[in-house]
């Protein structure tokens, strides 16, 4: 049973009681009958409207539950719409006291949420609203009214860091123009005239409207200023060229030039305008001195005909140069063709520097090819030999690949030019061939006459006779080399310090001398003396073999030799040189069986 049903057993029980009571208090007062029945009716009508009051206050308080249940749910599913979350499941078999407790914490969570979430959103409202007022855009599409998901709030709040970080960027794009264009009105001496000027040069920068188009015109304000700066330094610097060449052209002093310094640097407002007056100062003693600025103006253009190669009839058809009567009209001929020169040697500079270069390449190579041809090179020290020959080497692969692409070079400028690329009045490309050819004719010319005094070398030899030569160490410079006795052929020998020795082979073999019609120098001679202090002294039995020459020598004006009288036999040439010892016999044997008059043929035959 439960307590609710024992209660009212008590209720029950208690009101017997007191009414048992009652009516024994009521007996023993003695009241009749009839006052009982009113007296316990009384009773029953206070207990009744007592119990109806009850009862009555509880069905208020139903009713009551029941309405807030009803407006709570109503609350809740409305709340369920704003915040657009899943609808809330309710409890089943549960009194309508709990219920109505479910649904009322319920409604109160979200009540909570929906205050949070419209903070949230008033905040970023005023953060995007600041923005707009400073960047001058559109606020965010969100009503202030409605309740944000929580998607949109984060899309919100990632819309207002990008726009936190566009006004950073928009902030240092804006200081750093804002510094520019100071620095540009500065130098332009500039004062600034309209509102926008005034706004971006003179107001505070956090009141500055970072809108794209205030952006927009600060970068061309920018872009103005620079173009005019632009135009300022383009035209100070054409002044200060022009006032350079006419200070050359007028030999104004150093004083004067340092004087004005101060203007051939900078380029502001007050500049320009001292680089105009000293034009004008100079165009008129220019006007004073035409004759010498006409002379120093014919020299440049000299010098650029040498750097555009031009040939002689192209610098005759400038017939002012040519011209005495100098006049204001002559002078102005004369500065349009320098004018000229200078913008064709400036839009081609690419194509005669390479011209240049293969020029200056050109005459190191053949600097360098004369070099390897030099004997004495090899007496060089330092590795200046080693690196000559790279040099030459690199030079003789570079020049090839220079040329081509000269050539390509020289093809593009004809094909946009519509005429032929000339050096000095002919092509570049036929120029550098006629260089090489000149200089393959000028190594075989070199290699002919190197053949040519060889062989002239051997005709003497085989003539007049030549010491054998035999390879020895290099000595140092100044040293020298001392005589050495020479070893020959068992079956023919004389010593080498005898001028009338044979003649050696070709292949190391040892031959007699051809007739020579000459008396020999040693005839007129004492012998040659050992020197002391190099090599070794002479052989004793070459000495006396020597001797046996010397002493034949007095006898016979020729001695070790055929003597030949005057005959067409005598002129050899140097076909019928005997070129070995197999000719030389046959040579022998002709005259011998021509009956020519024999000297005396000294032939020592001595064991070496």
């Amino acid at each position: 049973m439960r307590k609710s049903e024992v209660l009212a057993a008590e209720a029950v029980s208690c009101l017997n009681k007191a009414l048992c009571h009652l009516k024994d208090i009521w007996e023993e007062i003695g009241i009749p009958e009839d006052q009982r029945l009113q007296r316990t009716n009384v009773v029953k009508n206070h207990i009744k409207s007592l119990l109806d009051m009850m009862i009555k206050e509880e069905e208020s308080l139903k009713t009551r539950l029941i309405s807030s249940i009803q407006t709570c749910r109503t609350e809740m599913e409305t709340l369920y719409l704003e915040l657009q979350l899943p609808v809330f499941e309710e409890e089943t078999g549960i009194s309508m006291l709990q219920q109505e407790r479910n649904i009322r914490t319920q409604v109160e969570a979200l009540m909570a949420q929906k205050a949070q979430r419209m903070q949230q959103l008033k905040a970023l409202l005023d953060q995007d609203q600041d923005l707009c007022d400073i960047l001058c855009s559109m606020p965010y599409g969100i009503h202030p009214q409605s309740v944000p998901t929580p998607e949109q709030l984060e899309s919100f709040s990632q819309h207002i860091a990008n726009q936190h970080t566009e006004k950073t960027r928009r902030y240092a794009e804006f200081t750093d123009l804002k510094r520019q264009i100071i620095v540009y009105m500065g130098e332009l001496d500039h004062v600034p005239e309209t509102s926008f000027e005034k706004d971006v040069v003179c107001e505070d920068e956090d009141s500055f409207c970072l809108s794209i188009d205030n952006i927009t015109s600060l970068k061309l304000l920018v872009c103005q200023l620079e173009e005019r700066k632009a135009e300022n330094e383009a035209t100070c610097e054409a002044h200060r060229e022009k006032i350079q060449q006419l200070w050359g052209r007028l030999d104004v002093p150093q004083e004067e030039r340092e004087a004005f310094n101060e203007h051939m640097v900078t380029s502001r407002k007050r500049n320009l305008e001292a680089l105009q007056a000293e034009v004008r100062r100079l165009e008129e003693l220019k006007r004073l001195n035409i004759h010498n600025v006409t002379d120093a103006i014919r020299s440049e253009i000299a010098v650029f005909w040498e750097k555009c190669f031009l040939s002689s009839d192209q610098r005759q058809a400038f017939a002012p140069y040519f011209s005495e009567d100098f006049t204001e009209d002559l002078l102005s001929l004369h500065d349009a063709e320098i004018q000229r020169l200078k913008q064709h040697y400036e839009d081609h500079k690419e194509l005669y520097d390479g011209v240049h270069q293969w020029e200056d390449s050109w005459r190191l190579f053949l600097q360098l090819e004369k070099k390897a041809t030099d004997p004495t090179r090899f007496t060089n020290r330092g590795g200046n030999l080693l690196k000559e020959e790279k040099q030459r080497s690199e030079l003789h692969k570079s020049l090839p690949k220079l040329e081509k692409k000269l050539k390509a070079q020289i093809d593009a400028w004809e094909s946009e030019q519509d005429r032929e690329f000339l050096v000095n009045g002919q092509k570049f490309l036929q120029y550098v061939e006629e260089q090489w050819e000149l200089h393959r004719e000028e190594k075989e010319k070199e290699k002919q006459e190197r053949h040519l005094k060889k062989s002239k070398q051997t005709e003497e030899d085989m003539l007049y006779g030549t010491a054998v030569r035999t390879p020895t160490k290099r000595r140092l410079l100044g040293t020298q080399t001392p005589n050495k006795s020479r070893k020959f052929n068992a079956t023919s020998s004389i010593s080498s310090a005898t001028p009338n020795s044979t003649s050696r082979s070709v292949y190391g073999g040892t031959v007699c001398r051809s007739p020579a019609p000459r008396p020999p120098l040693s005839a007129n001679k004492a012998p040659a003396s050992w020197t002391p202090g190099g090599g070794k002294p002479p052989n004793p039995r070459l000495q006396g073999c020597n001797k046996e020459n010397e002493a034949q020598l007095k006898g016979s004006p020729l001695s070790g030799a055929l003597l030949i009288p005057a005959s067409p036999q005598r002129n050899f040439s140097i076909a019928s040189v005997a070129s070995t010892y197999s000719q030389f016999a046959r040579d022998l044997s002709k005259a011998s069986n021509s009956k020519i008059q024999h000297g005396i043929l000294n032939s020592t035959t001595s064991d070496l």
